[in-house]
């Protein structure tokens, strides 16, 4: 029982440490000013909170001459809590349940149209500048969460670290752009927004679609959760 809970209490040990309580103040700090920017700001897209983190958050490391390592590493119960806050998900799920039967295969044939079209359109990108093949196959896991990308990135020769990389940067960039896609296209739909979000914006997609409402983040969340699970057994399969 003690050692289930032993990389816990690790995490939490370096949390609280100076360094730990230290970054993950100013994470909050800058994130919380950043929600304040983008609500002023009438949610600008180039405003998203999670890109002026990452900015701001980035510039002080740097500046600090702290690695990414080290951060990761005293600030990890953020990265911990990434794995509750997924399970939470559910919820917004379990109350729209009605209506994702209701959709029922159909749902699921949107999810696996854009499982396939994003990541092979991204990869398609990479292929015509010649990237390198590792890079190509790293691409290839960009829209599911970033545990199942880099561990299936691994498994067929990519590289881990950098799909974590493309993760981010394909929700950060889904979040932002996702408003003005939606009405270039007339899309008003809560369903297929959600299916949208979730489907290649991941995590990232689904924080933005419960912003609008319930019923498209529980799409989003099916969305997330069915081309997680997809993509990460079958590229694998293909390509390992």
């Amino acid at each position: 029982m003690h050692a289930l809970f032993d990389p816990l209490v690790h995490v939490v040990q370096n949390t609280l440490s100076i360094a730990g309580l230290l970054w993950l103040g100013v994470t909050l700090f800058v994130y919380a000013v950043a929600i304040r920017i983008h609500h002023a700001a009438r949610a600008t897209p180039a405003l998203h909170p999670l890109l002026l983190t990452v900015v701001i958050v980035g510039a002080a490391l740097w500046l600090s001459n702290t690695t990414i390592a080290e951060y990761q590493r005293v600030a990890g119960l953020l990265h911990w809590l990434l794995g509750p806050a997924t399970v939470a998900l559910a919820l917004p799920m379990y109350n729209q349940w009605q209506r994702i039967r209701h959709h029922g295969w159909r749902l699921v044939v949107a999810i696996a149209a854009g499982g396939v079209i994003a990541p092979l359109l991204a990869w398609l990108t990479v292929w015509v500048v010649d990237a390198p093949v590792a890079m190509q196959l790293t691409m290839l896991l960009k829209s599911i969460t970033t545990p199942l990308a880099m561990e299936a990135t691994r498994l067929i020769g990519g590289i881990p670290a950098l799909a974590a990389v493309f993760v981010i940067i394909t929700g950060i960039v889904g979040a932002m752009v996702s408003g003005a896609v939606f009405r270039l296209v007339r899309v008003d739909d809560p369903h297929a927004q959600g299916i949208a979000l979730g489907t290649v914006g991941h995590a990232v997609g689904t924080a933005r679609a419960l912003q609008l409402s319930e019923q498209t983040g529980a799409m989003a969340t099916l969305g997330l959760c069915v081309n997680g699970i997809m993509t990460a057994l079958v590229v694998p399969l293909l390509f390992a």
